[in-house]
């Protein structure tokens, strides 16, 4: 499929099929996940699978959302590991994770899955809940999964700002 199409087609499913995802499928986005770009190619990032009824359930201690998912992914990055920008010590791990959870949901958008990024969720919960150790830090849940029957994209996917709003030439005004 045509890059800028299936970028295109992807849209925050909120209707997740009760079904379960191949093995070679969930592999396959964290395939993807391990080969995205990473600052200094330190590869911080660092992914905890839920597939189990019981840890989907207690997903609810630290966010309302889910959606019913068959699959959520936890995507950390390792604060140990990542890169700081030398001029300002600015910690790159979420850019990381942030790229690397595009990745993985573009794959499952190819894979004919469905996904949403979670960002509303407290860490701390959800460190405490998973016994995630200090040094990661959490910053997306992925909920991963066939679309449902009713999904459909919102009202606001197609709303999008225009070239002329977005990007400047040689000077921002």
């Amino acid at each position: 499929m045509d890059f800028l199409e299936l970028a295109k087609q992807r849209y925050s499913c909120r209707d997740f099929a009760n079904k379960k995802i191949e093995e070679e499928k969930i592999n396959k986005i964290l395939e993807v996940a391990r080969i995205a770009p990473t600052a200094v190619n330190f590869q911080s990032q660092r992914i905890l699978v839920l597939t189990e009824e019981e840890n989907l359930k207690k997903l609810k201690e630290a966010t309302p959302y889910g959606w019913n998912a068959p699959v959520i992914m936890i995507i950390c990055y390792d604060k140990n590991v990542s890169w700081k920008r030398k001029y300002d010590d600015k910690d790159e791990g979420i850019v990381d994770a942030s790229i690397v959870t595009t990745h993985m949901m573009l794959e499952a958008q190819d894979l004919g899955l469905g996904t949403t990024w979670i960002g509303s969720f407290d860490p701390e919960s959800l460190k405490e809940t998973y016994d995630i150790p200090e040094n990661l830090e959490p910053v997306a849940l992925l909920a991963v999964g066939y679309p449902g029957e009713n999904a459909t994209p919102s009202a606001m996917h197609e709303k999008r700002n225009s070239m002329e709003e977005m990007v400047y030439w040689n000077k921002i005004n």
